[in-house]
Parts: C-alpha cells; structure tokens; sequence
C-alpha cells in the first residue's frame, strides 16, 4: 500500500471554512475512490492550528487517480485562503498492519 502524511498550519479565523473543505475531500476520497483504503485528518493536541492528513491508497496509482479528482480541485482552491503552510508530503509504503501492507 501508498501511503501519505500531509502536515498543515491553517489560519485560525478559516478554520470552520478549512474543517469543512477537508471533511468534503476525506469523505469523498474514501466514499468514491475505490483505491482510497483511508483517509484520516487529525488536529495536533498542543497546536490547535495545525492539522495532519494521512491517507492509504491500494497503490501510487489509486494516489495520482485522488489528485484528478473534484473533491480534491475544492480543497486546493478553499487552502489559498485556509492554509498559511503546508510542510512536504511525506510518501510511505505500509508496513503494518499486514492487512494495508
């Protein structure tokens, strides 16, 4: 499995715009993109700006089929205004659990 991890600090005055753009792409991406295994945002616990987004798909692939999609179009329009940095995508192969690898 492909994985990724995606590390943003978003404008705090954008947060609810933020929160609902990216529920949008993590439902869909998971709901629509057969090769979408996860889709996971999570909020730092000592930074309540910052946000990280890991994401599996069955292969590279399934990845670059999530990067034509619509869902995907809206999140990167709404995070010009959202976002104030975004750090490098991380990009993994799974280990464990066996069942991703």
């Amino acid at each position: 499995m492909y994985a990724i991890w995606v590390t943003v600090k978003i404008k705090p005055e954008k947060r609810e715009q933020f929160l609902s753009v990216i529920e949008d792409d993590s439902i869909c991406s998971v709901r629509d993109e057969p090769a979408c295994v996860r889709f996971d945002v999570l909020q730092d616990q000592t930074d309540p700006d910052t946000y990280y987004f890991y994401e599996v798909y069955h292969d590279e692939a399934g990845f670059k089929a999530h990067t034509e999609t619509p869902h995907l179009a809206r999140w990167r329009e709404a995070s010009k205004e959202c976002v104030l940095e975004q750090k490098p995508t991380i990009r993994t192969n799974t280990v464990f659990p066996r069942s991703y690898a």
